[in-house]
């Protein structure tokens, strides 16, 4: 195992984050460990190696200001994947203690701004917080637009906050006892928590489980999720809902598939925004044996270690 300090006020072994991940060779097989001490570094950061751990020593906060609307090289908007603050594409990573951030700004002036997007496998987050408005949490391309294994992550005790679709993409991804902070644009609608785009093949897209649903924004004014892909899969167990979700729960996105292939469920709901006898015809509560599915260990298919 090799050790790492990153500083930005000197006598580490590097003063960013993206000099000490480029300094480790390709195909190193031992995990390597990054200690950050408290700073703000602002880099666009593309961690892609492998078997890597990234310790906040303090307050760590890893930024950038990049934004769809912006244009890129070539004169052409930056889009949505263009816009990431931090890019994780190496297999059996863990983040600790950190903060990832996009501080381009509102969703009315930038649209999409990413804090962190992750395409890859076994890659688990532990009181870590996830700052941005639209789109925040980018988990992997749609399959049809980019080839990906539609990885497994893991979320434990983080904070993620923002407002349209901020937790999106096609990976299995599970989250436990999270707080999910939706923020308030003064519209109608105040926007929508997830929009799952799960691969036909895989059985579980999201899964949020004893998490809390927080937000200022007005009574059943944000929705649970909506379908990027036909095949959408999200499940919200035992968590606490504010009076901020709308009694429908859940958004079709003009998608007849809806009705069909995607499949969107709770169980447990508690708080004001728990309505289970309002919700749209096309989602489920779930009960007994269907709740099988969902443990830790059946989402991952029996494989957890990694996340210790």
């Amino acid at each position: 195992m090799k050790h790492m300090v990153i500083s930005r006020t000197g006598g580490g072994d590097f003063s960013s984050v993206q000099a000490a991940v480029d300094s480790i060779p390709e195909g190193t097989g031992g995990l390597t460990v990054l200690h950050i001490e408290a700073g703000v570094y602002y880099e666009k950061l593309r961690i892609n190696k492998p078997n890597l751990r990234l310790i906040g020593e303090g307050e760590v906060r890893l930024t950038y200001d990049d934004y769809a609307r912006k244009p890129g090289n070539e004169g052409a908007p930056a889009g949505t994947f263009g816009s990431c603050s931090t890019y994780i594409t190496g297999d059996n990573i863990k983040a600790e203690n950190i903060i990832f951030e996009n501080t381009a700004g509102g969703s009315d002036e930038v649209a999409q701004a990413v804090a962190l997007y992750v395409d890859a496998d076994k890659v688990a987050f532990q009181n870590c917080t996830f700052l941005a408005a639209q789109d925040t949490l980018y988990l992997a391309r749609p399959k049809e637009e980019k080839v990906n294994r539609s990885g497994r992550n893991y979320f434990e005790h983080c904070r993620i906050t923002g407002d349209i679709d901020f937790i999106f993409g096609s990976a299995t991804a599970y989250f436990h006892e999270c707080e999910i902070t939706s923020l308030n644009l003064g519209k109608e609608i105040n926007g929508y928590i997830t929009a799952a785009a799960t691969p036909e093949d895989k059985q579980t897209g999201f899964v949020f489980h004893k998490c809390r649903l927080v937000s200022d924004a007005a009574e059943g004014s944000v929705y649970l999720g909506r379908p990027w892909r036909d095949y959408a899969r999200t499940v919200f167990l035992d968590c606490w809902l504010g009076a901020h979700i709308s009694r429908e729960g859940w958004n079709d996105w003009d998608k007849a598939s809806v009705w069909h292939t995607v499949h969107y469920g709770e169980a447990g709901s508690e708080g004001p925004g728990a309505h289970a006898d309002k919700r749209v015809g096309w989602s489920k509560q779930l009960r007994g044996s269907e709740l099988e599915r969902f443990t830790l260990e059946a989402v991952f298919g029996g494989e957890t270690d990694w996340i210790s």
